[in-house]
């Protein structure tokens, strides 16, 4: 398990990172870090009739294989109750559609921000 005084800056830098590339094509982020006590999402975002939530992952020693062990079901069952705690607090965007996406950050062998758009769904 990775030590949490450890990653939270180069998580946050990670973030900074995804915030950036998702600017720079357009996207406007609503919430970061966005908690609720079973949950968190890292990035929340809209363009048009789009609404985005992000988890951003900075794995600069990591490989595929870490990455789909941090992305496991657990994990995404609760980015998925969480987004759903936010749509029903934020009515605003009721009518959007929905994306779950992945950004990699610095991840060996990819861009540097590397973007998976629609990682997963509910189902």
């Amino acid at each position: 398990m990775r030590n949490s005084s450890n990653t939270k800056p180069l998580g946050k830098a990670g973030e900074d990172a995804a915030s950036a590339f998702y600017a720079q094509k357009g996207y406007s982020i609503i919430e970061r870090n966005f908690r609720i006590r079973s949950g968190e999402i890292d990035i929340i975002l809209e363009k048009g009739d789009l609404l985005v939530f992000a988890e951003v992952k900075a794995l600069p020693n990591g490989n595929a294989e870490l990455l789909a062990s941090e992305l496991g079901l657990r994990k995404r069952r609760k980015i998925v109750e969480t987004a759903k705690y936010f749509l029903k607090n934020h009515r605003q965007y009721s009518n959007k559609l929905i994306r779950f996406d992945v950004v990699v950050v610095g991840l060996p062998g990819f861009e540097s921000v590397h973007l998976i758009e629609n990682a997963f769904s509910e189902n």
